[in-house]
């Protein structure tokens, strides 16, 4: 199995959740600077679009690149805290057909970073034309702890 995991804004794959990662498959995880590359979603595509990737995993503006790319790539994502509704920086949006795959999403109640309320708003626009499990932690902040992305994870490969 092919796994994409599309980190936060000046994030990175830790260690501790690439090995998780791993034991489903092999590990895609682009450096990206989101500040400085404004089409990081074409970029990612191009690189991407050849690997068969089986699911996409991303974080915050991993995320919201996760939402669209699970379409163009053809797979089901899992989404912590996706920055569907704002983000810090712009990106380019890539024109996909309307959201249909499988996405799980993980959202903290307590995240000021990326407000759950928000990200709900803008799923329930487009609730109709995708399959989405929608998970919403309380006490869970932006920040993923290590627990919680493990949890997540082996749900997203088991029940998916």
């Amino acid at each position: 199995m092919n796994i994409l995991y599309l980190h936060g804004l000046d994030g990175s794959l830790s260690q501790p959740k690439r090995s998780i990662l791993e034991q489903y498959g092999a590990v895609y995880a682009p450096q990206l600077d989101y500040r400085n590359e404004s089409n990081c979603m074409h970029l990612i595509y191009e690189q991407f679009k050849d690997h068969n990737i089986d699911r996409i995993i991303g974080s915050s503006m991993g995320g919201y690149m996760g939402y669209y790319l699970s379409n163009a790539l053809n797979c089901k994502a899992l989404l912590f805290n996706p920055a569907l509704a704002a983000r810090p920086v712009e990106q380019e949006r890539m024109d996909f057909d309307p959201p249909s795959q499988t996405k799980m999403l993980v959202l903290g109640a307590e995240d000021t970073v990326v407000p759950p309320k928000q990200t709900l708003q803008i799923l329930s626009k487009q609730a109709l034309c995708c399959d989405y499990h929608i998970s919403i932690q309380q006490g869970l902040a932006h920040r993923i702890p290590i627990t919680t992305f493990e949890t997540a994870v082996q749900r997203f490969f088991t029940d998916l």
